[in-house]
């Protein structure tokens, strides 16, 4: 992924055909909002008027966040998104495709979080890396894994970074009949490890456990599966959870109506609890429902469509929690102008923004 310091930005309209949206499903979890405020430091917003916008709204709204690459340093990834138009970023600490890395100092820290206050960005993410597996029954993976993830832990901390996302993992060497739960119990027995091993150097991090699509043995594609890990570690309060809209609908869980999107939250809230729910990937995806296979789309060029986003960003019990792209990069032709995937997809999903009560 390059990073787009210089994103051609577009003057995002609000479209005139959005149809109605029936104020469905509007609790507020106070419990959440404690929680978000408690790990960003940052203070409730009353209203969505960050200088760098394309888009201004006089109404609450969510915090839109994209993926960025770290080519260049942390700091530059907040500058490229701050161009493009988004409120807040997610990123790697490191090369997500080898092992180990260069350590991170405190003056790069300090220049990443100087960049995040210069920029007024918000809610820093960090993804772990793809080659960490907790769930694995091969030992010398599993313990390859855990270093890994206390580095990236001691990573995030060095960038001041209050939480970390990651994929549950697979239980790979494992043909037992019993791989699925014993590899949600590697996964807790790894969590446990990883703080003990952590309590003084990132004490403060909080795991995100992302829903995934279920692609091959991976966990994490039922809600089940996310709560176990939670309900067997030692350490419950250092879990949070991170919804992608590409996984969920792979995994079976649909988005599509008023009344199906209401059902699935009921579902989530029933079995992990909506105040566990701290952030969103947003992508659309290339297969449908129930398809477990995991190729993220374009906002409204995959199978989900615009409703369920439609749905998702105007939802008053979501509107302070941050939603990132994950959408494929590039760039994109339209009226024979050049722009950035990235903008586009943030236009997107602006368009569909409406004013409470309508």
């Amino acid at each position: 992924m390059d990073v787009r310091g210089h994103s051609p930005r577009l003057s995002a309209e609000h479209h005139d055909n959005i149809p109605e949206f029936g104020g469905l499903y509007r609790r507020t979890h106070e419990d959440r909002s404690l929680n978000l405020q408690k790990l960003n430091g940052i203070p409730k917003r009353e209203e969505y008027n960050e200088p760098h916008s394309v888009f201004k709204k006089d109404f609450t709204m969510p915090y839109f966040g994209v993926h960025e690459s770290i080519i260049g340093g942390h700091d530059r990834a907040v500058l490229a998104v701050a161009a493009a138009g988004f409120d807040c970023v997610q990123l790697f600490s490191k090369n997500s495709s080898q092992w180990k890395a260069k350590p991170l100092t405190e003056v790069e820290g300090q220049r990443f979080q100087q960049a995040l206050q210069s920029q007024n960005i918000r809610f820093p993410l960090i993804h772990d890396s793809y080659l960490i597996n907790l769930a694995t029954a091969k030992e010398d993976l599993r313990q390859k894994s855990i270093a890994a993830f206390v580095d990236e832990m001691e990573r995030t901390a060095i960038l001041g970074i209050p939480w970390i996302v990651m994929h549950p993992g697979s239980p790979t060497g494992d043909e037992s009949a019993n791989a699925e739960e014993n590899g949600l119990q590697r996964i807790a027995e790894a969590f446990d490890v990883i703080f003990q091993q952590t309590q003084r150097s990132a004490a403060a991090i909080i795991v995100l456990l992302e829903t995934t699509a279920g692609q091959g043995s991976n966990l994490g594609w039922k809600f089940e599966h996310l709560a176990r890990i939670i309900d067997l570690s030692a350490y419950p309060d250092r879990f949070g959870v991170c919804v992608d809209t590409c996984h969920i609908t792979a995994a079976g869980y649909s988005l599509a109506t008023p009344k199906e999107y209401e059902a699935t939250f009921e579902q989530f809230d029933k079995i992990i609890g909506l105040d566990r729910l701290m952030a969103f990937h947003l992508n659309d995806s290339v297969k449908g429902i129930g398809s477990r296979v995991d190729r993220h789309a374009h906002i409204g060029h995959g199978a989900l469509g615009l409703e369920p986003f439609r749905l998702l960003i105007n939802d008053e019990q979501f509107a302070e929690l941050p939603m990132y792209l994950e959408t494929p990069k590039g760039i994109v032709e339209l009226d024979g102008k050049t722009y950035d995937w990235d903008v586009v997809n943030l236009r997107t999903l602006k368009s569909l923004l409406q004013e409470p009560g309508m």
